[in-house]
């Protein structure tokens, strides 16, 4: 379900809301660019990929500042009202999340780096391997729902946000089981353990971006609302 806003009689206000919803998309672009390569570094041991990443983290900061004031600037010249303003704070907590998903796969390089340097699990850590690829996923549908103004997609990523949930738990058994039996991993059992915990916290920010879509799109506060019951609704509209 694709939703667009009304034209306004001002082209240039259009233009400065299309150019702020242009920058967020672009900025989430270069988030998701730093998980993707986040997460081949930790796969692979690549410390050169994790370099970029970290590197790649002072661009997105300063994107989020310079958007942040940009949104600022537009609300108090145009004083805009009803949907307009939802779109304006939209980006604005979405531009939030985004930086502090870029700050997760920061760390994760940081720990990729880490663990190069140490013995490998024999399945070469398959397992955060697949929770990423799952919260990589969720991001994806975040962005792709604020591109196409799609409230439904905020059911898909709840919804996938409570498997990461609990792979994460199955993990973290997993991993305190294998430094039971093992004293001597327990560092790197450790590193690996804090990467799936910031990809389940990647996970809460992609749950927040769909929130912010049905937010943006209904002017609807979905934070104390179960998936099922707004499918539900959905469904019914």
């Amino acid at each position: 379900m694709e939703r667009t806003f009304d034209q306004h009689i001002s082209r240039q206000f259009n233009t400065e809301l299309e150019n702020l919803r242009q920058k967020m998309m672009t900025m989430g672009g270069m988030v998701e660019e730093m998980l993707k390569h986040a997460l081949q570094a930790v796969i692979h041991a690549d410390t050169e990929l994790a370099e970029q990443v970290i590197a790649a983290d002072d661009r997105v900061n300063r994107i989020e500042k310079q958007l942040d004031e940009e949104c600022t600037l537009v609300i108090a010249r145009r004083q805009p009202a009803a949907s307009d303003l939802r779109l304006i704070f939209a980006i604005i907590k979405a531009i939030s999340d985004l930086e502090r998903i870029g700050d997760e796969a920061e760390k994760i390089a940081r720990w990729a780096i880490a663990l190069a340097d140490v013995h490998r699990p024999r399945n070469d850590y398959r397992e955060i391997e697949q929770l990423g690829a799952n919260v990589l996923e969720m991001l994806r549908k975040g962005l792709d729902g604020f591109t196409r103004m799609a409230p439904e997609t905020a059911v898909e990523i709840m919804q996938a946000d409570k498997k990461v949930d609990q792979d994460y738990e199955t993990i973290f058994r997993q991993y305190y089981s294998y430094m039971v039996e093992d004293a001597k991993q327990i560092r790197r059992i450790l590193d690996a353990l804090l990467i799936a915990k910031s990809l389940e916290r990647i996970g809460d920010h992609c749950k927040n971006l769909g929130e912010y879509i049905v937010y943006l799109v209904e002017g609807r506060d979905l934070r104390h609302e179960s998936a099922s019951e707004f499918a539900r609704q959905l469904r019914e509209d």
